[in-house]
């Protein structure tokens, strides 16, 4: 096999299951704009780890929102190109660099993030080098499979209901509330005992939300959908706010709070800047703020970091479950990206860049 970039045949890199080897299959991105012809399955040199960074041979990635909009050029940074895509997943840590904590990792079963701006790789990978910082080390009741979608939906959904729980807000209200990160706030909620308003946008998802015990359910399609909400986040008193959305419905949910609300947009499902009434802000006292996991976990040591992770396993095969829908190899990537881009909340689509071993 030649390590130059190249359109990778179905035969593949069979070396790879059991050693190291010199190239590795990888899902490359070559431009921002969303094209599926601006993405193929290449064969890549295995990068190899630096000071504090360890090398991962990949066992399971998922395909999320923030995928979809990174490929888009819409996240909130974009990395050299061309780039391989994927910000989270699982696998196995095979090399590592200088460092206590990647000697430390080495050999262990990792949950991991390729969030760095800096660094073209990712997660849709045979192999990714990636911080030794963004590894999870997993316990032996967690598989790959879940721990591979640990970071950026459980561990965002237990941060989001931290920040209710040290604030004693009343009650909550959230956008994308059918969403697997969405469900997994209903689920929180109602382990916590803290009456959660949720909004979807399809009857359906009301009918879904119902089925896991959800008592406040709201769809902005039906008619009066923004008094009933008003109505509800008052009588509750839902002074913290979850939004996936953006756009004109983060202007909504605000709106519709009491004085002194937070809202705290952490997406931005519709593609578009959130829209915000500024008479929420200057006469109501109500502020909006963004949520980003990883400043999130900055801002917290090393023991608190560690203490979140380990709660977040614990409630893995529970209440932070992720449902998966599908698992692929690398060269249905196309196929992956479409069928979870036309039902994101039927669950989630796994990639398996070993699976043909």
């Amino acid at each position: 096999m030649s390590a130059s970039p190249g359109e990778v045949s179905e035969g593949g890199n069979i070396a790879a299951c059991t050693s190291t080897p010199a190239t590795m299959r990888a899902v490359q991105l070559r431009a921002y704009d969303g094209n599926a012809k601006s993405i193929a399955v290449v064969e890549l040199p295995v990068p190899r780890p630096g000071p504090g960074q360890v090398l991962i041979r990949v066992a399971a990635s998922p395909i999320n929102p923030s995928d979809l909009m990174f490929i888009r050029g819409l996240y909130g940074f974009k990395k050299p190109l061309p780039a391989i895509p994927g910000f989270e997943g699982s696998g196995t840590v095979v090399e590592a660099g200088s460092g206590m904590m990647p000697r430390f990792l080495k050999g262990r079963r990792v949950a991991c993030a390729a969030a760095d701006p800096n660094i073209a790789g990712g997660m849709w990978a045979e192999y990714l080098v990636t911080s030794a910082q963004l590894c999870v080390p997993l316990s032996k009741q967690v598989d790959m499979e879940q721990g591979a979608t640990m970071l950026v939906n459980p561990l965002t959904a237990l941060a989001l209901m931290e920040e209710a729980r040290l604030g004693r807000h009343r009650a909550i209200v959230q956008t994308a509330a059918a969403s697997a990160l969405g469900r997994m706030v209903v689920r929180l909620s109602q382990k916590f005992s803290i009456p959660t308003i949720n909004v979807v946008r399809r009857a359906e998802q009301v009918d879904l939300l119902r089925k896991m015990g959800a008592e406040h359910v709201l769809n902005t399609s039906d008619p009066g959908f923004d008094a009933s909400l008003a109505g509800l986040c008052h009588r509750l008193g839902a002074s913290i706010g979850f939004d996936a959305v953006a756009g004109e419905m983060s202007a909504r949910v605000l709106r519709a709070q009491p004085r002194g609300s937070r809202l705290l947009v952490y997406g931005a499902l519709s593609l578009e800047a959130s829209q915000i009434d500024p008479a929420s802000l200057i006469f109501e006292g109500k502020r909006v703020e963004g949520f980003w996991l990883t400043a999130w976990l900055r801002q917290r040591n090393m023991l608190s970091q560690l203490r979140v992770t380990r709660h977040v396993q614990q409630m893995l095969a529970g209440d932070l479950q992720t449902e998966i829908r599908a698992r692929l190899p690398l060269k249905e990537i196309a196929h992956g990206l479409e069928q979870y881009a036309s039902k994101m909340t039927g669950g989630k689509i796994l990639l398996l860049p070993l699976t043909q071993c």
